[in-house]
């Protein structure tokens, strides 16, 4: 257990200088306004409309790292500093955030798997762990095989999760390429705008290669709690 918890401190630390590091890079590319004078709205809104795309919304939401495409009622939700303010910083998530709409719109094979499986780990992905260890805890408490099948239906649910955290790195890295691939074959940034828009997205993407790797070490982590103490048994 405490090999755990290093586990999980390394992977805090990495994920927070990750995070960090984004957030430092938003606030410098905040600073980089935009020649061309559009907000995050417009440049979503031309995005979509220069795509043939126009049924998705492009609103405003509240709070800070807000952003996001939902499929559901096809709307590109922005924060309202990325809706309203025009630089480099809000012009790669507005970007972004339409580029899932234009993987939605394609029929992005990636992206049609990771939605099917977002009702199923939102169930299962807050009460793997727990099955996880009440099964060890069963297990060496009555010696039962109950506790072993319950330990390994933690471990499915957790199998679950990471890999729906690993289908999500493929389908953030095409949304970024496809919005970098319009700004630039638009024109629509300057060469110093558009490098930093990249940079903003490609730490971005981190985060989510971060998230991967965590879920991947705690089901290994686990799986080894599971499976190696049987083959004690």
């Amino acid at each position: 257990m405490i090999g755990y918890y290093i586990l999980l401190g390394i992977i805090a630390l990495v994920s927070f200088a990750v995070s960090a590091k984004l957030k430092s890079k938003f606030e410098h590319y905040s600073k980089v306004h935009l020649r061309n004078g559009m907000s995050g709205a417009e440049i979503a809104q031309k995005m979509l409309t220069d795509n043939g795309i126009y049924d998705v919304r492009v609103i405003s939401t509240p709070g800070r790292l807000t952003d996001h495409y939902n499929p559901a009622d096809k709307t590109v939700n922005l924060s309202e500093a990325v809706y309203n303010q025009r630089n480099a910083a809000s012009a790669a998530v507005a970007a972004h955030e339409v580029g899932h709409a234009v993987q939605h719109a394609k029929a992005y094979s990636m992206l049609q798997l990771r939605s099917k499986l977002v009702p199923v780990v939102s169930v299962t992905s807050g009460m793997s762990q727990w099955l996880v260890i009440g099964g060890l805890i069963l297990g060496a408490a009555s010696g039962i095989g109950a506790g072993y099948y319950i330990a390994v239906a933690g471990l499915v649910f957790m199998l679950m999760a990471t890999i729906f955290s690993f289908i999500t790195l493929p389908v953030e890295y095409d949304a970024s390429n496809r919005a970098l691939a319009w700004l630039k074959n638009k024109n629509m940034l300057t060469p110093q705008e558009y490098s930093g828009a990249e940079d903003s997205l490609k730490w971005a993407a981190r985060t989510y290669v971060v998230a991967a790797i965590g879920a991947l070490a705690s089901l290994l982590y686990w799986a080894l709690q599971v499976f190696g103490g049987r083959s004690r048994d």
